[in-house]
Parts: C-alpha cells; structure tokens; sequence
C-alpha cells in the first residue's frame, strides 16, 4: 500500500532574469522516505531546496507539506511548519560563540518551555544520539570535520522533526567519516521516522540512504528512480554524471 506524500511539488518555476533554474518541477516525496537530489553545480537543487522550506518564493507552482499549501503563508504561519522540519546545512553551520550544549538548546529555548533540567536531559540523549555525549562542553573550534557534522545533525533532530532538508551532509569529508555520517542518517531516519530530502553528489552516501532518487539538470528532471536504475542507465548525462570518466557516446 502506497503511503502518503508528505511533500507534493507541482509545476514548480523559478528563474532569476533570464536564467531559468527550475523549470516545471513536479514531484512527490513519501512518509519515511529518503528522497536524493543529483544534479551539476548550478542544475537548481539548493534551489528546490529552498523553495520548500520557502527561503525563497518560486515564480509559479504548488507546494504542499502534508497536504497543505505553504506558499503565500504569513511568517508566523511559516514558522510554525518549520517547527515540523529539521535542517542540516553544509559545514553544519554550528554558532562559533557558542559551545555544544548552547548550540543544540539554541532551536528548544526558541520554540519551546522546557526546564533547565530538560534542555540538559534532552541535550545529552540527542548527543547520545551522534554518539558525542562527551563533547557537550565543547566549541566548534574544538571539533573536526566529522564531529561537527554530527552535531549539526543532533542539533537538528533535536526537535524532533518529521521531515529533515540534507544540503551535501557529506562535502569535504574524508571517505571513510562520510560512510560514518551517511550510516547514521540512516539510522536516524529509521528510529525517529523522518521524512528526508537529500541534496548531495556523494554517490556512496546516496547508495547507503536513498529510497529514491531524481537528476537535475538545467532546470528539469532527467532522471528518476532508485540509484540502482540510475546508475544503470543508458541516459549520456548519466552515464557521465555517475562515472569516473568522460564518457563521448
């Protein structure tokens, strides 16, 4: 039995002068879903990312979070559908001010009534979580690269989301630390039951979580599938795309 979709996007456009970036986009993504974006630099996927979480307004199209329309909303009206998601940026984007357990309490004080005693109790579990209960104390300037994307990730689960936004969770980690991170959004994903979108060129950490997968190329879907039927395809620009050669046929 099909599940329902928790994100629906249809006919979406966005362009910038005469640059078209999304071009009549249309797609579905489903409950416990790990849906991935590919695409080139510059094909539109940060920017379908942030068209629905609405960082920006696209120039026509329909965008539906569980069932209801959440273009043209009021800001409060906004917020409170983000308070349902969970957002892990590139480079994890962790207030350099701020130690771990101010980091991850920063989105709870926001939305939130909780104790003192239950921010701590709730910050230690999430880091639990990631497995850097120990590095609560810390500053970002004291972390690697790995370890700061798994406080990125505690920071945004914190909240207990339904749906969480991956813009590259892996760039600019070794290989075997962005298998690390891509084994544990899957476990994640599973435990809390989250719906995710995935913007990411890392093929490794695609062949680990997706469920689903789309190619973007300039502005359109070229390509939809799991990766298995992706990376099989007979499509030039995916042949290219997933090889380590310059394929000419």
């Amino acid at each position: 039995m099909m599940k329902n979709p928790i994100i629906e996007i249809k006919n979406l456009e966005k362009s910038f002068g005469d640059l078209c970036i999304l071009n009549k986009i249309s797609l579905n993504v489903f409950e416990g879903e790990n849906f991935i974006v590919f695409g080139q630099s510059g094909s539109g996927k940060s920017v379908l990312l942030k068209c629905i979480v609405g960082l920006l307004t696209p120039d026509s199209g329909e965008i539906k979070i569980n069932g209801k329309s959440v273009l043209n909303l009021s800001n409060d009206n906004l917020n409170n559908v983000r308070k349902s998601m969970g957002f892990l940026f590139q480079g994890a984007a962790l207030y350099d001010s701020m130690s771990v357990r101010d980091n991850l309490q920063f989105p709870l004080i926001r939305n939130y009534n909780f104790t003192n005693d239950e921010l701590t109790q709730k910050t230690i579990t999430t880091l639990a979580m990631v497995g850097l209960e120990s590095a609560i104390d810390k500053m970002p300037s004291e972390l690697s690269g790995g370890m700061k994307k798994r406080i990125g990730l505690a920071r945004a689960i914190i909240t207990e989301p339904k749906i969480m936004f991956y813009d590259e969770p892996t760039t600019g980690l070794d290989p075997i630390t962005s298998k690390e991170i891509s084994v544990l959004i899957l476990e994640l994903q599973r435990k809390l039951n989250m719906t995710a979108i995935v913007v990411t060129h890392d093929l490794l950490c695609a062949e680990i979580i997706a469920d689903r997968a789309i190619v973007l190329n300039k502005g359109d879907i070229v390509e939809e599938g799991t990766i298995e039927e992706l990376t099989a395809s007979d499509n030039k620009l995916l042949r290219n795309f997933f090889s380590h050669e310059i394929i000419n046929q």
